[in-house]
């Protein structure tokens, strides 16, 4: 599943191609939506936002696009009337004059009144976005000494999109990793130092990767990334079990965690597990 930095790139990309321009044509595969084809044509898309992993796409006569990729959902941008050869089931296409934006595969798709979008139950359980650039690492610290985290395991915590919305799988081995921090250790473990340093590598990380990166990671990618600014996000332990640490030398290790693969350094993220 594409993370908080994916995401919010491909708002970037789609917004670039139709926002602010009039509407012509709706396409909905859902029968509970096909209203709407008849009722956006003629208004204009707003804005294209990420909200964790979710979108929102805002009409100017009120009605906002809520969808969630969950694993399979993939958009792309089209010229005007273009339909890519696929696959994929299309579930929706909004056309303007100059581009069509096309979401395949995706099954969580609604419309909300804009003014009652906040309530959906999906944005009501999102903690702060990692990408949000007004987050800092103070409140970050202070959440995760919060009643309500402080005693969850790291490698679980760091999934949950109510903690911090926009982490995911890799940005959670990246993020352990560089804080030096292995994932069975819980927030009330640490001591100040670790919890400031794990702080600041849970904002760091996800916006590097987004600044610099902005591509659904595979296995055997490059790690000479386009930098910027002298930096680039590249995978130091994620999918990189068997080869050697860069800090250490020490083979790095897989592990299951949240039923999901996470990539360590059992040398460099030394823990036991939570009595």
């Amino acid at each position: 599943m594409p993370e908080g930095p994916e995401i919010r790139r491909a708002a970037d990309r789609l917004a670039a191609a139709v926002a602010g321009q009039p509407l012509l044509r709706a396409h909905f595969a859902s029968p509970a939506l096909k209203q709407f084809e008849r009722r956006l044509p003629g208004s204009r898309i707003l804005t294209i936002t990420p909200r964790g992993k979710a979108l929102l796409t805002a009409f100017d006569n009120g009605w906002t696009l809520y969808t969630h990729n969950q694993l399979y959902g993939v958009w792309h941008v089209a010229g005007p009337g273009e339909r890519p050869e696929t696959s994929r089931s299309l579930r929706v296409a909004l056309e303007t004059r100059r581009a069509s934006i096309l979401l395949y595969s995706a099954s969580d798709i609604e419309l909300w009144r804009s003014d009652e979008i906040e309530g959906h139950p999906f944005l009501q359980r999102l903690g702060p976005d990692v990408l949000d650039t007004t987050l800092d690492v103070a409140t970050v610290a202070a959440r995760l000494q919060s009643p309500a985290f402080r005693g969850r395991a790291l490698g679980a915590l760091l999934l949950d999109q109510g903690f911090l919305a926009g982490m995911g799988n890799y940005l959670r081995a990246e993020v352990l990793f560089d804080a030096g921090l292995h994932p069975t250790l819980r927030p009330r473990d640490l001591d100040d130092a670790q919890t400031t340093r794990l702080a600041e590598a849970l904002l760091s990380i996800p916006r590097l990767s987004y600044a610099t990166r902005g591509i659904e990671p595979t296995r055997g990618m490059r790690a000479d990334y386009l930098a910027r600014e002298g930096q680039a996000f590249r995978f130091r332990v994620f999918q990189r079990d068997g080869q050697p640490c860069e800090r250490c030398g020490t083979p790095l290790e897989r592990i299951a965690s949240q039923s999901r693969p996470l990539f360590l350094c059992p040398r460099c993220q030394p823990g036991r597990p939570p009595k």
